[in-house]
């Protein structure tokens, strides 16, 4: 061994020395690891369950007008085939992999993973386990007045988020929304302005640019850095607006349009470009982009309860570093799905958008006296829509218009939520992000923004809301379906972190997170 007298001049392949230094025994590990894993089920277990609330208008209405049928056949008035509606709520009902086989489809395109609504998980909540409350019924003044505000944003698609403040076409349809005896989105002295219009009421979301600094900023992306210029679709376009092509795609059947895009990519400047993003992102993309820009930042974004903030000897790396942020950022958005699919498909079945157009339509024409409310009928941007389409029908920016599931909640709304609530849990909210910035009105290029300063928790939030209004600019979601999907978003979240909490080894205080509703809690 070259003079080395430290080293063995052999190795005892039998001898029983272990090379495991742990302060345990390998039993005594394996006891504890099952013990976390039965306490984290008990935990979760042992939380009350849940009523699970719905509008009942699936009750209500024997044709099912109020519930989602796309996908299904239907007849000349879009009402479904009863036959195959019941088809399928008897495979959800069941549950059987074999009955959902057997649904009977109107045309080529299928539903979207109903039978997820069935998986279970192995950390965080049930799907099962978690409530949320009723969506508005169909004749309700509330329902009203979110398909106006849908209406309104089809028509402002193409108006740049910094024109909103001298827009006539804005003014007016704050105008029109405040109107409303149950319009539930923010307003300033009971009023919607053009600072609050298609903004929901959570922390940081009224303050500075329509838009999070996170659907701006340069990514950090490894060995590259993503510029935040996405392909935009030409403006003016939009699609089912007439009735036959309308039917055909509820019935199952592909578009025959398709859209046309700018020749140069653009900073998501306006309502269409917004609508296009999250049509094209997948499931995580945009909280998976904060996370990377936040951790670029360094430690002095980080949450204060970071254990290794503050150690001599260690930095946090499986444990409180990037890569255990990462992984619950991206954990999470499947959690959060599952627990939407439950909702959608087991409790609500609540009609999208178009479907509810296809109704103001049949209304409007004659051909059908179906019960929505005045307030919706009255008014001026039915007219407005009426006028510029030749068809009462919600104009939408995807021609093939919503997924083949039903509305409540949005799943784009439930995974920003998670994701958001996540990065809160584990960077600094007050931290002040440098060097904000502001698209152009043309979405070309990026100018500095010289308002009140813009914090992390504030721009999270407003970056989920952006993830779910989008989906409503395009015409496929209603406010509340953002509203309560975040929220049932921010829970997933909550109990993942529950459940993870007392498995690390660090001297840790805990995580500290302002929910939506602008309460505090700690984890």
């Amino acid at each position: 061994m070259d003079g080395n007298s430290s080293m063995p001049t052999s190795l005892d392949l039998n001898s029983e020395a272990s090379c495991d230094i742990e302060s345990v025994s390998p039993q005594k590990r394996c006891q504890e690891a099952f013990q976390k894993r039965q306490e984290a089920a008990c935990f979760e277990k042992n939380i009350p369950l849940p009523e699970q609330h719905c509008n009942y208008d699936e009750c209500l209405f024997p044709a099912k007008i109020a519930n989602y049928s796309k996908a299904l056949p239907h007849d000349q008035l879009a009402q479904v085939d009863l036959c195959a509606y019941q088809a399928m709520t008897d495979a959800l009902t069941t549950g059987d992999p074999e009955k959902f086989e057997v649904i009977p489809l109107g045309g080529i395109v299928k539903l979207s993973d109903p039978q997820a609504a069935y998986a279970f998980e192995m950390a965080g909540p049930d799907s099962h386990h978690l409530g949320m409350i009723a969506p508005p019924d169909f004749s309700s003044a509330c329902l009203a007045s979110e398909m106006a505000e849908l209406y309104w944003q089809s028509l402002c698609r193409d108006v740049p988020f910094s024109e909103y403040d001298t827009n006539a076409l804005i003014q007016a349809a704050a105008t029109d929304l405040t109107s409303f005896s149950c319009f539930r989105g923010p307003k300033i002295d009971k009023k919607v302005t053009p600072k609050t219009l298609f903004r929901l009421d959570v922390p940081g979301d009224l303050r500075g640019p329509y838009m999070s600094q996170f659907l701006w900023k340069d990514i950090p992306f490894g060995a590259t850095t993503i510029t935040q210029r996405y392909r935009t679709p030409v403006a003016g376009i939009d699609f089912m607006t007439e009735y036959a092509e309308w039917l055909n795609i509820q019935n199952g059947f592909v578009p025959t349009n398709a859209l046309q895009y700018s020749a140069e990519p653009h900073y998501i400047y306006n309502g269409r470009a917004l609508g296009e993003y999250v049509h094209r992102d997948f499931s995580f993309q945009a909280v998976l982009n904060a996370c990377l820009i936040l951790l670029s930042f360094g430690t002095e974004a980080l949450a204060l309860s970071n254990p290794y903030l503050h150690s001599a000897t260690q930095i946090g790396f499986a444990t409180f570093g990037s890569p255990h942020i990462l992984d619950f950022v991206v954990r999470s958005a499947r959690v959060a799905l599952e627990a939407a699919w439950f909702q959608k498909f087991l409790v609500h079945r609540r009609l999208r958008p178009e479907e509810f157009g296809g109704c103001v339509q049949n209304r409007q024409t004659g051909a059908a006296d179906y019960p929505i409310n005045p307030e919706l009928l009255n008014s001026p941007v039915v007219i407005d829509v009426f006028n510029k389409y030749g068809t009462y029908l919600l104009p939408q920016a995807y021609p093939e218009g919503c997924p083949t599931h039903p509305a409540y909640p949005s799943g784009h709304a439930t995974i920003a939520g998670a994701g958001v609530t996540i990065l809160k849990a584990f960077f600094k909210e007050c931290f002040v992000l440098p060097a904000p910035v502001v698209a152009s009105s043309d979405g070309v290029t990026l100018l500095p923004y010289s308002g009140s300063p813009l914090t992390v928790g504030e721009e999270l939030n407003k970056l989920a809301v952006n993830i779910a209004m989008g989906r409503n600019f395009a015409g496929i979601h209603w406010r509340t379906d953002n509203s309560a999907g975040m929220k049932l978003g921010e829970t997933v979240a909550i109990r993942i972190l529950q459940d993870y909490r007392n498995t690390y080894n660090e001297d840790f205080s805990g995580f500290a997170i302002t929910k939506f509703d602008g309460t505090t809690v700690i984890i």
